[in-house]
């Protein structure tokens, strides 16, 4: 089993320019999300404003969160490669109520899934960070699946309703990042995650799978992604 680091351990240079790449990720997705559902106010019923202020205040705590740790480790501000990254690589914006809970509903809970990954480890700072944010994030992550179903059940969405679970489901599989890499086997190796990212999109579909035929959705063609997914996913 590999040793627990903290910041004043040695550590070979491949695991300290993962640990800030991973750092940078999760800034990115924190202060991402954030900007999105903050965007997404507008269309947010009044039944529903006061979780979603607080969802976004949450957000940023997180974001804030990884961004001390990341100042503590190299040093440096994460902002800067946060707002590139955003710049080059923007989140879309939800443009109705349903779209913005589909967007909590797999986007959220992609990145929910992934962060579990890193419950255990082995560099402590980071996963005293992550268990802090599953924590914290564990309470709602049903609430846009709960919001989601309800929605599709009226009838009201039928002729938008596949189109924005595909696009959503696509963004939320990409917060796995690629199956089978050298850099996922490092990371298992060295004590940085639990397991491939091609375990974590199966277990993922597994689990939105029931709110997916609930809500009268189907799983498309998984060559439409445009991923490279697991070629033994479950998409009934």
């Amino acid at each position: 089993m590999p040793s627990e680091m903290t910041f004043v351990d040695h550590m070979p240079e491949q695991t300290r320019a993962m640990l800030v790449q991973l750092m940078e990720s999760q800034a990115y997705r924190e202060l991402a999300a954030a900007h999105m559902f903050g965007y997404g106010l507008r269309f947010v019923p009044d039944k529903w404003m006061k979780f979603m202020v607080w969802h976004i205040r949450e957000e940023a705590e997180h974001y804030d969160a990884v961004a001390q740790m990341y100042r503590r480790f190299t040093g440096e501000e994460v902002e800067p490669k946060v707002r590139e990254r955003l710049a080059g690589k923007p989140v879309p914006f939800a443009e109705s109520w349903i779209e913005l809970a589909m967007a909590q509903f797999l986007f959220d809970r992609g990145g929910f899934w992934q962060l579990r990954e890193y419950e255990e480890c082995s560099f402590v700072p980071y996963r005293e960070v992550v268990q802090k944010i599953v924590k914290e994030e564990a309470g709602h992550q049903t609430l846009g699946e709960k919001i989601v179903v309800e929605q599709c059940q009226t009838g009201r969405y039928d002729e938008v309703k596949q189109a924005l679970f595909e696009k959503w489901l696509r963004l939320g599989l990409l917060s796995f990042g690629r199956p089978g890499t050298a850099g996922n086997r490092y990371a298992i190796e060295r004590g940085l995650k639990k397991r491939d990212s091609a375990d974590c999109m199966k277990d993922f579909v597994g689990d939105i799978r029931p709110a997916v035929h609930a809500a009268g959705l189907r799983f498309p063609d998984p060559a439409s992604l445009k991923l490279e997914l697991p070629a033994d996913i479950d998409w009934s």
